[in-house]
C-alpha cells in the first residue's frame, strides 16, 4: 500500500524491538484528504504490522490534529501528548519508534532531577517542532520534547515535516531547522538539546528549577564532557576499578554533527552519529556514572574538589577531568545574529536543503568549510566560499574536489564585514578584498559559517589558567595549573583539533589521573585490575 515500503530488516527490528510492549498503543490518524495520505496509511500499516499492540485507527480529530497527514500516539485511550504531521520517515524513523516505545512503558533515560522538574509543571505546554527529514539535529529535539510530554499530561510536541507545509513555512518565514515554537512562540531555533531547553524553559518560567536528587558518595574522578576525549577518560579511568562519574551537556558533543568521517585509523569511514553511538556502547560496557544533560555551574577548588551541578547538586571528587570541547566560533558581524534561522546557518546538512536551487556562501576555507561546500554544491545553485587568509587550510584532497565543481566558487583574502536582510530575509554578504582593500558584495539567500571552534571553557575562569583563546593550558602529561585537575580534548591548547587525538588525550589524562591518585591520594582500587593495551 505504501509507496516507499520500509525495508524488511528494518520491519524486523521494529518487531524485536516492540515485541516488550506489555500494553496496546494506538496510532490515532486524522480523517481527510491529502496527498500524501495514501503513503502515510501504508507506512503506519506497515509498522503495525509488527505486534498485536500497534494499532492504526482513523478518526476526525477535529482541532486536535493539524490535517489528515497528522497522527497522535494514545495509550489506554488517552493521549500522550505526541503528535506527528507527515510521515516519519528519514531521520524521523527513529524519533516514531521510540516514542512508541516509551509510551508503552521503555525507560525514558533522563536524570532523575530533570525529571522531577518536568513532573512538577503546572503550566500547559504546547510545543511544535518544525523539521526536515535530511536533518541529523532534528530528531535530538523532537525526542526530547516527546520524553517531557510522557513526563508531564500538560506538555505535548507536534512533530511536523517543513517540507509538507509550504504554507506554514511561508508564513512564520522558517528558513532553518530545527524551528521550535511553544504555544505559539518561537522557543529555540537550531541544534538543541535537553540541556538547552531545560536552560530556555528555566528562562522563560524562572520558577522552573531542576531538583537536586540524591547526591554521589565521593567519587575518584569526576570528568565533565561526553565527546571522544571524555568517553576514552571515562573508559580508562573505569578500567583502573576508579569511582568514576561523568557529567555532560549531551554525550558525543561535536562528533554528532560530523557526517563524514575517514581518518579513524581502522575505521574505514563511519558517521559522527554512529560513532557517537559506538562510542556510548562502550562506556556502557564500565561502571561508570552518567549524569547526562546537566552543565557544571561552578567547581570549588581543594584536595577535595566540589562541582556545582545545574541542577543544585553537589559532586565531591579527589580529581577532575575536564574535557567539555568546542563550540562554533560566530563571525561576529552585523548581521548574524540577527539572522539565524532566517538565512544565517552553522549546518549545512540540517539547513542545506531549504536552499535548494539558490545562491549561497560559505565563509571559512578550512576542512569544515570546505565539506560545507561539497556537501551544498549537489543542492544549491552556487556556492561562493570566502577565507580570510591569502591560502585555503583545508586538505588538498579536499580543496582538489571543489575546484573540479562548476558551482563552487572559491575566493581567498576575502574579510567578511556584514550580513544583509531584507524583510527578515538574508539577500547579500559583503565582504573586503583584503588584497585592494576594495569592499565587494554578493547577492545570496543563505550564509553557512564554518570558521572554527571556541572552548567550552568559560566556567573555568579562576579555576585553571586559560590560554587568551581561552583553551585550557595543559602540559605533556594533561596536568593543568591546579593539582588534581587535568584536561583533555578540544578544549586544551593541544594542536590539531581531531577525534583520534582527542580519545588520545583522554586516555592520557586519565593515566594521569590515575597515578596522582596512587601517588597523593587514597584510592578504592581493586590490585588486580586488568592491564589495558
Amino acid at each position: 500500500m505504501s509507496s516507499i515500503p520500509i525495508n524488511k530488516e528494518i520491519l524486523q527490528a521494529v518487531s524485536n524491538y516492540t515485541a516488550s510492549l506489555k500494553k496496546p498503543i494506538h496510532l490515532i490518524l486524522q480523517t481527510g484528504e491529502h496527498k500524501k495520505r495514501k503513503e502515510l496509511v501504508g507506512f503506519l500499516t506497515e509498522i503495525c504490522s509488527v505486534s498485536d499492540n500497534l494499532i492504526l485507527e482513523e478518526k476526525d480529530q477535529n482541532a486536535n490534529l493539524r490535517s489528515p497527514i497528522s497522527f497522535s500516539i494514545e495509550v489506554d485511550k488517552k493521549p500522550t501528548g505526541i503528535i506527528f504531521s507527515g510521515i516519519p520517515s528519514g531521520h524521523e524513523f527513529n524519533s516514531l519508534i521510540l516514542a512508541i516505545l516509551q509510551s508503552g512503558g521503555s525507560e525514558i533515560k533522563l536524570d532523575d532531577s530533570i525529571k522531577i522538574m518536568l513532573q512538577n509543571i503546572q503550566e500547559v505546554l504546547r510545543f511544535e517542532t518544525i523539521v526536515s527529514l535530511s536533518c541529523h539535529n532534528c530528531p535530538d529535539v523532537v525526542q526530547a520534547l516527546n520524553q517531557f510530554s510522557l513526563l508531564n499530561k500538560n506538555i505535548s510536541n507536534e512533530m511536523i515535516d517543513g517540507g509538507l507545509y509550504p504554507e506554514l513555512m511561508k508564513e512564520r518565514d522558517i528558513q532553518g531547522v530545527p524551528c521550535v515554537y511553544l504555544n505559539g512562540e518561537v522557543f529555540v531555533s537550531g541544534k538543541s538539546d535537553i540541556s538547552k531547553l531545560i536552560t530556555k524553559l528555566e528562562e522563560v518560567y524562572p520558577h522552573l528549577k531542576p531538583v537536586s536528587a540524591e547526591s554521589l558518595p565521593l567519587q575518584d574522578v569526576v570528568i565533565v564532557g561526553g565527546g571522544p576525549a571524555g568517553i576514552s577518560a571515562a573508559i580508562y579511568t573505569a578500567r583502573k576499578g576508579l569511582n568514576v562519574t561523568m557529567v555532560a551537556e549531551n554525550i558525543g558533543g561535536q562528533v554528532k554533527e560530523t557526517m563524514g568521517i575517514e581518518n579513524l585509523i581502522s575505521v574505514s569511514s563511519t558517521t559522527g552519529p554512529k560513532l557517537t553511538n559506538d562510542m556510548q556502547s562502550h562506556l556502557r560496557d564500565y561502571d561508570v556514572t552518567v549524569k547526562e544533560h546537566l552543565r557544571v555551574n561552578e567547581i570549588k577548588k581543594g584536595p577535595i574538589k566540589s562541582l556545582v551541578l545545574s541542577s543544585g547538586e553537589v559532586l565531591q571528587t579527589k580529581t577532575i577531568i575536564i574535557a567539555t570541547g568546542a563550540k562554533w566560533r560566530e563571525l561576529g558581524v552585523p548581521g548574524e545574529k540577527e539572522n539565524i534561522g532566517n538565512g544565517v546557518a552553522y549546518c549545512p546538512h540540517c539547513d542545506g536543503p531549504f536552499f535548494k536551487g539558490k545562491e549561497v556562501s560559505v565563509v571559512g576555507g578550512g576542512n569544515a568549510g570546505i565539506e560545507a561546500a561539497l556537501d551544498l554544491s549537489g543542492i544549491v545553485k552556487l556556492v561562493t566560499v570566502l577565507e580570510f587568509m591569502p591560502e585555503f587550510k583545508a586538505d588538498k584532497i579536499l580543496l582538489d574536489r571543489a575546484k573540479s565543481k562548476v558551482n563552487i566558487k572559491l575566493i581567498s583574502n576575502a574579510e567578511t564585514k556584514k550580513i544583509i536582510s531584507k524583510n527578515g530575509k538574508v539577500i547579500a554578504i559583503q565582504y573586503k578584498d583584503r588584497n585592494t582593500d576594495a569592499n565587494n558584495q554578493i547577492e545570496i539567500e543563505g550564509v553557512f559559517i564554518q570558521i572554527g571552534l571556541i572552548p567550552n571553557s568559560q566556567f573555568l575562569k579562576n579555576i585553571v589558567n586559560l590560554s587568551k583563546h581561552g583553551e585550557v593550558i595543559i602540559n605533556e602529561h594533561g596536568e593543568t595549573s591546579e593539582k588534581g585537575i587535568f584536561a583533555c580534548g578540544d578544549a586544551t591548547t593541544v594542536p590539531y583539533k581531531q577525534i583520534i587525538i582527542s580519545m588520545g588525550e583522554g586516555a592520557k589524562a586519565a593515566l594521569s589521573a590515575s597515578d596522582y591518585l596512587m601517588k597523593f591520594m587514597p584510592i578504592n582500587q581493586n590490585d588486580g585490575a586488568s592491564v589495558s593495551a
